[in-house]
């Protein structure tokens, strides 16, 4: 008996397929592939594009279309809707060939380094080769199977160029395999000629069958859980380091539990920040070099450090300088196998949550001594002093500081708006200081700190959450990287917020090239000075004119009072806002780092700077550790 089939050309097939996947954990359904972002050109205009159109642009269209301005910003929107979602959802982006496809790299190494699904598909070649070369087509001489697409293979986890039709089924499966994946997920590519695309094929219908893709939630091996258990049950300072998986798998109250169960203080990463609540008595804040005082101290004299979904990037672990104990071991709970042997742990391969709650039921009973609890909670309360004072303005009159503007924004949110930053000198502030009130309240993009993701990922969120008040931080550095998802914005009506904060330069890399002897070089933003030097006056750029022309609403802050003011009112607003405020770089601030960071200075420098900067970073390297 033959299978019943539709005839559809392969960009028309795609289109139907992805409609009709879902992802599946505890009960819940979700829409795997939300929507698609595209931007159009001749690789894809033809034929996603055709398709897209006949899917329909109306309120509950089989695949929502997004419109676009720039390719990486896409792939950052999309993210940001997934992360967003617990990784539960996303959306695709389509581009052209050429130029528009090799835009995604960036925004792909982001999706894979934080291991967030996106499905990117550009337009390539002719698969039959019949008008090569065509526009905008990369010719290499010895490997004629090569297009510029094969860029995004290292960036990838799951890579598939479809040259013939019925190639697609296999392929498309195996994408959604990948983007499922708690483990494994990441950027999925599926390269897309042109020809291809408009190639009719007679499908079997059960190709577009609604699919359920279930996310799983693997235990942890009762061997491997013994093991964790015999560690915890003899350490004296354990110490828990939470990271984005505990958010990935909605792991929080499991955490919270087995904090208050057992005593033990919870130190979270960038990604992890928000897995307890500001003022739970066993959240230290961030942990490394960005970490609080007494985070840092807990951490350095730890005896067993549980890592529940971290990736232990130097920035946690100062670059191998802070785990001091010199009988420090490590038990790491991680979904995926790669991550949790990092510092020779003991392992525990599993699911966040699930394995939160086995090892809760295994140490039942168990908890840390008082006199541990009273010191880590003491250094806690030192610690808010330190933020008060940080977020306080003694002059409301008075142009405030970047940690000010933050003390401003803590003072207008609610638990449930988001605060979305990625680069610069913010994510350390944040990171120190942020009271998050929330699991997704601190949505900080550390992976791979890319600028430019804040306010493409504003979008995603606000799309993924419509409700929920979103806001994009941003310095003048980041935001000319990409500020034109804006449009995108105002085009949606999606109520963005954006805090636009002006300090004339690169102020992140400033203060890292003053420590390690680079003497600020080449990252002002200043006229040249008769020396050749950037150390002339400011240049005369207005942003909040840049914002406005480009469709927002924008409010200027000059003090501390018109701040608090402009953020209330653009809280309230139903508008996409800018609030554009100059910030005092004169007057510090932000404490200082508590922990170190590797990077390395020049051996030999004609310079006093550069050799004195030398002698501080041969004192830090020798304090380095290998956890074997």
């Amino acid at each position: 008996m033959s299978q019943p089939t539709v005839r559809l050309t392969v960009a028309q097939a795609l289109v139907r397929f992805l409609s009709a996947q879902y992802s599946e954990r505890d009960g819940v359904r979700h829409r795997l592939i939300a929507g698609t972002w595209g931007i159009f050109g001749h690789g894809n205009v033809a034929g996603l594009g055709q398709a897209l159109m006949e899917a329909g642009i109306e309120p509950g269209a089989a695949m929502p279309y997004h419109q676009g301005r720039n390719e990486q910003s896409m792939v950052h929107a999309a993210v940001g809707y997934a992360r967003q979602l617990n990784r539960l959802s996303t959306q695709a982006v389509t581009t052209s060939i050429g130029p528009g496809a090799t835009n995604l790299v960036t925004g792909a190494a982001l999706a894979t380094v934080n291991r967030l699904p996106v499905l990117l598909l550009p337009g390539d070649y002719f698969a039959t080769r019949v008008a090569d070369p065509l526009l905008q087509q990369l010719e290499h001489p010895t490997e004629a199977d090569v297009s510029v697409n094969d860029t995004l293979r290292p960036v990838s986890r799951f890579f598939d160029r479809i040259t013939r039709p019925e190639a697609l089924i296999p392929s498309a499966l195996q994408a959604m395999r990948v983007l499922t994946d708690p483990a494994e997920t990441g950027a999925v590519t599926l390269a897309l000629p042109q020809d291809v695309q408009a190639e009719a094929y007679d499908w079997p219908e059960e190709f577009f069958a609604e699919r359920v893709w279930h996310v799983r939630r693997p235990a942890p091996d009762p061997v491997e859980l013994a093991e964790a258990v015999r560690a915890i049950r003899g350490a004296s300072r354990p110490l828990v380091v939470a990271g984005g998986g505990v958010h990935h798998s909605e792991a929080e109250d499991a955490l919270k539990a087995f904090a208050e169960a057992t005593g033990i203080p919870v130190a979270s990463t960038q990604a992890g920040k928000g897995s307890l609540r500001h003022d739970h008595p066993a959240d230290l804040g961030g942990i490394g070099h960005t970490g609080t005082a007494v985070c840092d101290d807990i951490a350095r004299g730890a005896d067993v450090v549980i890592g529940v979904g971290t990736r232990y990037t130097d920035f946690t672990t100062a670059s191998g300088t802070l785990f001091q104990n010199p009988d420090v071991r490590f038990v790491n709970l991680n979904i995926a196998a790669f991550d949790a042997h990092k510092l020779s742990a003991r392992t525990l391969v599993c699911d966040a949550r699930t394995g939160l709650e086995k090892l809760a039921e295994a140490l039942a009973g168990h908890r840390v001594d008082p006199a541990y609890e009273a010191e880590y909670g003491a250094g806690k309360e030192r610690w808010e002093r330190v933020v008060d004072a940080a977020y306080r303005a003694d002059d409301e009159n008075a142009v405030p500081t970047q940690t000010q503007v933050l003390g401003a924004l803590d003072a207008v949110v609610g638990d449930d708006d988001v605060v979305i930053n990625a680069a610069g000198s913010l994510p350390g502030d944040l990171h120190k200081l942020w009271r998050a009130r929330s699991p997704r309240q601190y949505h900080l993009e550390y992976g791979y700190s890319c600028m430019g993701y804040e306010i493409p990922a504003g979008i995603g969120v606000q799309q993924a959450t419509p409700d929920t008040p979103v806001w994009a931080l941003v310095g003048d550095g980041t935001y000319l990287m990409m500020p034109t998802e804006i449009v995108t914005a105002v085009q949606e009506g999606l109520p963005v917020n954006l805090v636009l904060i002006q300090n004339h330069g690169y102020a992140s890399i400033g203060g890292l090239s003053e420590t390690v002897g680079g003497e600020r070089f080449g990252t002002a933003y200043r006229y040249r000075a008769a020396d050749g030097t950037f150390s002339g006056a400011p240049l005369p750029v207005d942003l909040a004119a840049n914002a406005g022309s480009l469709g927002m609403d924008v409010l200027r802050a000059k003090t501390a009072r018109e701040l608090r003011e402009a953020l209330a009112a653009a809280r309230a607003s139903d508008r996409p806002t800018c609030v554009y405020v100059e910030t005092d770089t004169a007057t510090p601030t932000a404490p200082p780092a508590e922990a170190w960071w590797d990077v390395p200075v020049a051996e030999v420098a004609s310079r006093k700077a550069a050799s004195t900067a030398r002698e501080e970073y041969d004192r830090q390297v020798a304090d380095r550790r290998l956890h074997l």
